[in-house]
């Protein structure tokens, strides 16, 4: 177990320098690289295409946010899924195995389905755990101490999407792990799903806004290119075919669907109001990437345009402001 344990977080340690000096061989493979584009993305969208014109692109905090965007995107979050993911799998799959003579990791129910289906199934069901998880960081007045780090963010921005505690890591990579490791979810379709919910994510938190029509155009350019890398297998040329028929298929006939499916930041802004009313205090708008179960759930929350509300909770102008006091923060109270 020891020599498996030093063999992952060896090897991990040799992925992530690659990943960094750009030794990893193809391009479009690099974790780093994908995070360095997308949040090169926003930040001239926000430069260019201010949402808060009165907000200035090196806002309260961005540096700060930005320390936290390569510790939790790179150093501690995707370390904990990489190296600690064979380990988990083996040690749940051989207690299971002792206890009732079944090798879950060769029943896999995913195991006959084409990648594109693994990818949406495994996409949804992490989503929907990590809803659930969201929720129970408001619920748990334990949890929220380690939470309320992501929400003393005051002027949101796309780099206040990765502004979370250490602790909130552990607790959404321990809930969401298992059930992508018993479908079959190898680190592929994880990097695929992770780059994604990446993506949306820093589009939730930027200070930038897109009308429906151009959301739709947005959304269906991705998903006309899903459709043609996994599901019609289509080459070259046709990509770019497929994405710009999906894009502007869904302007004409969906601008008025996708709130209801992918999460926004009209929407989440809602979440990190400093003031919500007296029956939605635990939290409103938990969906990370999807807003479905929100919707769903009732627990969306849009009362009007809130571009300008405050943001916090009480007294958040008395957090702690530099990363080592937020370190502690949770561990500390208690």
């Amino acid at each position: 177990m020891w020599e498996k344990i030093s063999n992952a977080y060896t090897g991990y340690f040799n992925y992530m320098w690659s990943e960094l000096t750009f030794q990893t061989g193809l391009w479009w493979k690099n974790y780093f690289l994908w995070w360095l584009i997308v949040s090169v993305i926003f930040l001239l969208l926000e430069l260019f295409m201010p949402w808060r014109k009165g907000q200035k692109v090196i806002r309260k905090d961005f540096w700060l946010d930005l320390f936290y965007n390569f510790f939790n995107f790179f150093l501690f979050s995707l370390i904990i899924y990489n190296a600690a993911s064979t380990i988990v799998a083996d040690f749940f799959s051989q207690t299971v195995q002792s206890i009732t003579g079944v090798n879950l990791l060769t029943i896999n129910p995913l195991q006959q389905l084409p990648a594109w289906a693994i990818l949406l199934i495994g996409f949804v069901i992490r989503d929907f755990v990590q809803w659930n998880t969201h929720r129970l960081l408001h619920k748990s007045t334990f949890l929220w101490e380690f939470h309320k780090v992501h929400h003393s963010t005051q002027e949101m921005g796309w780099g206040a999407h990765l502004r979370y505690h250490w602790g909130e890591t552990i607790v959404y990579r321990t809930l969401e792990y298992l059930p992508l490791a018993l479908l079959g979810i190898g680190l592929h379709d994880f990097f695929v799903m992770h780059i994604f919910a990446i993506t949306v994510g820093h589009y939730n938190h930027a200070n930038f806004y897109l009308r429906p029509a151009q959301k739709a155009a947005a959304f269906g350019s991705v998903i006309g290119l899903f459709l043609a890398v996994y599901v019609f297998d289509f080459q070259s040329f046709s990509y770019f075919l497929a994405t710009v028929g999906g894009s502007v298929l869904s302007a004409i006939l969906l601008k008025d669907v996708w709130k209801y499916i992918f999460n926004s930041p009209e929407m989440h802004i809602w979440h990190h109001a400093k003031e919500l009313p007296q029956a939605r205090l635990t939290g409103v708008n938990f969906g990370l990437t999807l807003s479905v179960w929100d919707y769903l759930f009732r627990t969306n929350y849009e009362p009007f345009h809130g571009r300008d509300i405050p943001l916090g909770f009480e007294n958040v102008e008395n957090f702690p402001q530099s990363f080592p006091q937020q370190l502690v923060q949770g561990v500390k109270n208690r």
